[in-house]
């Protein structure tokens, strides 16, 4: 761990925070007193009835119905939280405590259309109207309600309609190609499809017309569609569907919500899908609710004033983290477009890395998420953001989706801002939001998550399966949490979700993650560990290894797979690099890379090969695709490693699956790059 502190909490940081204001409220109310966070937090990992419940009780949670208990049974999986309560996720947004009716709520920018405000008033009237429209269309509880629609104001709007009825809610971003969408949406069979006409990436019109008449071809569950003039306002809906206008009529319905169980589904989430169907994950209603109010208030320090904004597509689950903010009282702001181009009106789109920084001041963003991906390139393209924009309202800035390296937390200061609060989180859609990540009381380390989040019992496991300190383990959670999926989606015995998660430790949640959890309790993640490079006994993240890499000049994306030997050997190890504009893979840079490897990690970690490609292939949410290369590059199809309708660039496999046949031809020996 590299352990630089580049950011210490203010001295009367208990005095501003909102996590000050929890520990004063456990004081008064429950005689509690910490002495640090560590302190806190083996309490909320240890007593778990206790600190849940005071959750419960300090963001004064409506019940319709009294929980007859907080924690019925810890065993995982199976472990029922707030028996007996009955409350509605869509309420307790839509309460925006400390927000005034005139206040700005919901701030959206678009690459496809002028800027759109809602004010905490506005918003609620049009919940108000689209939950009175989905009733016109037979909606009612336990119903699905599928959105193909980006992250704009009306994709908010719907999910809490649903949400306030007790119905169920999905969506899939409109990059998403059809096949992607029905090996979701077939699995949960919704009864509303309500979708984009297109949108614009940069400059680039995207028609989707013909996906929507696809997907309402094959998804003989859906009586109802609904289509959003998104990309051609002018435009009138297709046949046989109507138009947003018709959904969101004038209405005297009054905005009620169903009283529904503490688990009741509220939306169903989705694994990446880059091999086989996506994981139809369900979450419920109360696990969301609280787990939500806990960590973007006590560990983002989130609350009436700020602005939130989180780079994201409604195809991950940081959107869904994201419109949680206004049950904190933090006004969000949304972003629909192409984050590395520069796109304004009557001017062609140019290559520019500084549009969510521009954002984030015309905005007065007072918190930025983004993910690791985005900060790297950033620093690689020499961006000055505070040089850029004036971000003096920005107070914290947060990074997810995969490890941000020492390199990464130190540009984020020299660049962007000295008194700022950089969070690096680590979680999944699994739990749909992070399980480690930062909080206000402790400092920012390069390279270091500081911490393990407030209720999420967080360990590493050696192979043998004891916890470790200061050493590479496997990501376990021993405990539950309230935000763990209610179940998947048509998984009547649960099978299915017990092979996710506990089939490695019984009684315990594998994640999936490599992690050093040190003895001050932060943490490092270094990647998934079915991605591991394992050579001669000696075990590496991916992550570490990308961090030299991508610390090349010259190397602007690379990717690494490990193939191992059947007879035991030290197998293959292949590395993929992408490199700036005109530059070749030539001996020297081959060298070059050989050397810091050698000099970083160990000798053992020398690639066997190294290869030229156009483009490494990340999901839709940025992810490397580590694993489904490894397949491609062991002889599997390419449609049967990686479903490309998740990919954001699906072409980028040609030059593994290129690459598999020369090796094949070549009797499996290297094959000159």
């Amino acid at each position: 761990m590299d352990g630089e502190v580049l950011w210490t909490p203010p001295a009367d940081v208990r005095d501003r925070s909102r996590i000050g204001a929890y520990l004063r409220w456990l004081r008064t109310h429950r005689g509690l007193e910490f002495a640090d966070y560590a302190d806190l937090w083996l309490w909320s990992v240890t007593d778990l009835d206790a600190f849940w419940r005071s959750i419960w009780d300090f963001f004064e949670v409506r019940a319709y119905a009294e929980p007859t208990a907080t924690l019925a049974g810890a065993r995982m999986p199976g472990a029922r939280w707030f028996p007996g309560a009955t409350l509605n996720y869509a309420e307790h947004v839509l309460r925006m405590p400390g927000v005034g009716d005139d206040e700005p709520m919901v701030i959206a920018h678009s690459q496809t259309r002028a800027p759109v405000t809602l004010t905490a008033a506005e918003l609620r009237e049009q919940v108000r109207r689209v939950r009175a429209g989905l009733v016109r269309l037979g909606v009612g509880s336990g119903d699905r309600v599928a959105a193909y629609a980006p992250n704009i104001p009306e994709t908010l709007v719907l999910m809490l309609a649903t949400a306030s009825l007790g119905a169920i809610f999905s969506s899939c971003a409109p990059e998403f190609g059809t096949r992607s969408v029905l090996d979701r949406w077939r699995q949960i069979e919704p009864t509303v499809l309500v979708a984009v006409d297109g949108y614009r990436y940069g400059d680039k019109p995207i028609d989707r017309r013909a996906e929507v008449a696809q997907l309402r071809a094959e998804l003989p569950s859906v009586l109802h569609t609904v289509v959003l003039p998104y990309l051609d306002p002018e435009a009138a809906p297709p046949a046989g569907t109507l138009s947003w206008a018709e959904l969101t009529a004038e209405t005297d319905q009054p905005l009620e919500f169903a009283a529904v169980p503490f688990d009741h589904p509220l939306y169903v989430l989705y694994s990446s899908g880059t091999t086989g169907l996506p994981k139809p994950i369900v979450h419920g209603h109360g696990g969301i609710l609280l787990e939500h109010l806990k960590v973007l208030a006590l560990h983002h320090d989130l609350g009436p004033g700020d602005r939130f904004l989180w780079f994201t597509t409604t195809g991950w689950m940081m959107w869904n983290y994201l419109v949680s903010g206004p049950a904190v009282g933090a006004a969000i702001v949304l972003f629909d477009g192409n984050p590395a181009v520069r796109a304004e009106p009557g001017r062609p789109a140019e290559p520019d890395l500084g549009t969510l920084w521009r954002l984030a001041a015309e905005t007065g963003t007072t918190y930025f998420g983004t993910s690791a991906p985005f900060l790297l390139a950033c620093r690689k393209a020499g961006l000055r953001p505070a040089e850029l924009a004036d971000l003096s309202a920005l107070r914290g800035v947060a990074s997810t989706g995969a490890p941000l390296p020492a390199e990464g937390f130190r540009w984020v200061y020299d660049e962007v801002g000295t008194d700022l609060q950089l969070h690096s989180l680590s979680g999944g859609t699994d739990v749909c939001t992070g399980f480690v990540g930062g909080v206000p009381l402790l400092p920012v380390r390069a390279g270091e998550i500081a911490c393990r989040c407030l209720g999420a019992r967080v360990e590493a496991r050696s192979a043998d399966g004891t916890p470790v300190l200061d050493q590479l383990g496997e990501l376990v959670i021993t405990a539950p949490m309230p935000s763990m999926p209610v179940g998947f989606w048509n998984d009547p015995d649960g099978r299915r979700y017990r092979e996710a998660y506990f089939d490695v430790y019984p009684g315990v949640w594998r994640h999936g993650d490599w992690i050093t959890v040190s003895g001050r309790g932060s943490c490092v993640i270094t990647g998934r560990s079915d991605a591991t490079l394992n050579r001669g006994g000696v075990r590496l993240g991916t992550a570490e290894f990308y961090s030299v890499v991508e610390g090349l000049p010259e190397v602007t994306d690379s990717l690494v797979v490990h193939l191992e030997d059947a007879e035991g050997g030290a197998g293959e190890l292949l590395l993929f690099v992408v490199l700036g504009d005109g530059l070749e893979l030539d001996g020297t840079l081959r060298g070059r890379i050989v050397r810091e490897l050698r000099t970083a990690l160990s000798p053992r970690h020398i690639p066997d090969e190294i290869h030229q490609v156009g483009a490494v292939p990340r999901t839709l949410s940025a992810k490397k695709l580590e694993v489904p290369v490894k397949k491609i590059l062991t002889g599997a199809p390419v449609d049967s490693a990686a479903a490309t309708g998740a990919l954001a660039n699906p072409e980028s496999l040609v030059a593994f699956e290129r690459l598999a046949r020369q090796r094949s031809a070549a009797g499996g020996a290297p094959v000159a790059g």
